[in-house]
């Protein structure tokens, strides 16, 4: 028979095991269907090699139009899917790679690859008919009409004395 000497800590945990349960919430969360737009893929411990990868993306507009660049090395344009929906833009592929080494004594061969979403919201107004898209050097650059922004309209007011006004009124 053995007995345990009670220290007060708490019970030893799996060092990974809040971690888990804490996705395995939000997977539950996001799977609800109020939240159809904000799922996400949240790697697994045992798959570390499939992960979503988040290239460097820009948006910025100009002349009129909505631009978009994504810094994606080493991709092709056949790699990337590019969809414009009601209020956005969606910008998704996947990368792969492999290398291998072959030396005398040793052999090594390494693949990873990962997936990549973007969804840019579009100004009210957008056209769909005339977007555009480059792909240059690992660089996309998406381009959207947007209205032009009407100027604001302005008229400057002239201060006057307080007694003067009094007396006109």
């Amino acid at each position: 028979m053995t007995f345990r000497k009670e220290t007060g800590l708490a019970p030893r945990r799996e060092p990974f095991a809040l971690l888990k349960e804490m996705t395995s919430e939000l997977d539950r969360v996001f799977d609800e269907p109020f939240w159809p737009s904000l799922r996400w893929h949240v790697p697994t411990f045992a798959s570390t090699r499939t992960m979503t990868w988040s290239p460097g993306i820009d948006v910025f507009q100009k002349d009129n139009r909505l631009i978009t660049k994504i810094d994606l090395p080493g991709l092709k344009k056949e790699d990337v899917k590019i969809e414009v929906t009601e209020g956005y833009l969606a910008i998704s592929g996947e990368r792969k790679s492999e290398s291998e080494e072959k030396k005398d004594n040793f052999y090594r061969c390494e693949r990873e690859h990962g997936s990549f979403y973007h969804a840019v919201p579009l100004p009210a107004g957008a056209r769909f008919e005339d977007v555009k898209a480059t792909f240059s050097d690992g660089v996309l650059e998406v381009s959207v009409p947007v209205p032009a922004k009407p100027e604001a309209k302005f008229r400057r007011v002239q201060i006057e004395d307080a007694t003067k006004a009094k007396t006109a009124a």
